[in-house]
């Protein structure tokens, strides 16, 4: 773990040019990235916010900040799945250690992430939510994302090379996990229409990492029992990933 921390430089300089490989010749370039979120923001945010019957100077910062969490939780995941199998030559031919490729893909995701994270201040400027003083409790939040972004990706990327069936698996219930969580559709409506049974959704995790970025960056109050359960998993996956890098480490050059 340490030493593969320590060479940031390497695993640093290879997520930045997974990016620009990526839009290499193209005009914007990762700017694209910016541009993406932002047209599926006006799009999307427009159109739900007329379906549901919400003020969408409300719903699109709303819905824009849960794309823009979700789109860095699903990287991580289907990433997670690939970083050892499609890193097959490097881990071969490289002696370096596996945490480098989990967290090359890690800041990898966290730079699209601040990309757009872009679209979030002009969201700002057209609608101006009422931010305030809470909005410093994003950077703890923050921090929390990058840290189950590596446990989870190790995890994955781990148990993918062993058992290739994985990623298919979870490719499929990617999807499903997106509309199970509250990203388009507000919770409050979950709870007027389903009643007692609106607490199902506590057990989404997915909620919580959310709710955790959004709240804060929208100015709302939020209850302290999503960081409990964020802290909880953080701690139970950093566990996991732990015991399962001391025991598997040596043998992922072998199952790739």
């Amino acid at each position: 773990m340490s030493s593969g921390i320590r060479q940031r430089q390497l695993w640093a300089h290879l997520g930045w040019q997974d990016i620009k490989q990526r839009y290499r010749r193209s005009v914007l370039g990762p700017l694209w990235i910016t541009v993406g979120m932002a047209v599926t923001a006006a799009g999307l945010g427009f159109l739900y916010s007329t379906i549901f019957g919400q003020d969408p100077a409300q719903y699109v910062p709303y819905m824009t900040v849960g794309f823009i969490v979700w789109y860095f939780i699903s990287g991580c995941l289907s990433s997670g799945t690939e970083v050892f199998i499609k890193n097959e030559g490097l881990i071969k031919q490289l002696p370096a250690p596996v945490m480098v490729h989990v967290l090359r893909t890690v800041w990898r995701e966290f730079l699209l992430f601040l990309h757009n994270l872009v679209v979030y201040l002009g969201i700002l400027a057209i609608f101006q939510p009422d931010v305030t003083w809470k909005i410093i409790s994003v950077l703890p939040a923050f921090a929390l994302l990058l840290l189950n972004g590596v446990w989870v990706v190790l995890l994955l990327g781990v148990a993918s090379t062993r058992f290739r069936d994985i990623p298919p698996v979870v490719t499929s219930l990617m999807q499903l996990l997106f509309f199970m969580s509250p990203i388009v559709w507000p919770i409050e409506i979950l709870e007027q229409n389903a009643g007692p049974r609106a607490w199902l959704a506590q057990l989404n995790p997915i909620y919580h990492y959310v709710d955790i970025v959004r709240a804060p960056l929208l100015g709302e109050d939020q209850s302290m029992h999503h960081w409990w359960l964020v802290l909880a998993f953080t701690a139970g996956g950093w566990a996991l990933a732990l015991l399962v890098l001391r025991n598997y480490r040596s043998r992922v050059s072998y199952w790739v």
